[in-house]
């Protein structure tokens, strides 16, 4: 037996059976899939525009010839650096969209997601008639209005 184990010889011989690996409560979820992997691309792409700033700055300073090229391409990752990080705004706020942080808890996508029967929509609640949907023109729902007639707008001259 292993000095962890329980009734194991040793110097843990004494200590409770409490295991190495102790699992604990996150305190947040985790992030979805996309929205990590656009946030660690991020990440990468403004750690490498800041050494890249930086090394330009050495260089100015010191008067070599690598200084253009390298002020060039810091200019270039400085745009692709906020592409990355508006890459995670966009991605974290389509995974909301679709796959929903939903303040309600009543709601019906939340039912559904977690298997029960769609809730009935306010507008088809027990004992409510339907609205009547007939068209503002006087026409039945199912007609169009003719279209001899003159518009009922009539435009000031």
């Amino acid at each position: 037996m292993s000095r962890y184990e329980v009734g194991g010889t040793g110097a843990g011989a004494g200590a409770t059976g409490r295991g190495l690996w102790v699992e604990e409560p996150a305190r947040r979820h985790r992030m979805p899939d996309p929205v990590r992997t656009s946030a660690v691309r991020a990440v990468l792409i403004v750690s490498v525009t800041l050494t890249q700033a930086t090394i330009t700055f050495f260089l100015t300073l010191t008067g070599s010839w690598l200084a253009l090229p390298m002020a060039l391409g810091a200019i270039a990752g400085t745009i692709v650096a906020t592409w990355g990080v508006l890459d995670v705004l966009i991605t974290r706020q389509m995974w909301n969209q679709r796959y929903g942080v939903l303040s309600e808890p009543s709601s019906t996508a939340r039912r559904l997601r977690r298997g029960g029967p769609p809730g009935p929509p306010a507008s088809r609640t027990p004992g409510v008639p339907p609205r009547d949907r007939t068209p503002r023109d006087g026409t039945a729902s199912g007609q169009r209005a003719s279209t001899g007639t003159k518009s009922r707008r009539t435009s000031p001259v």
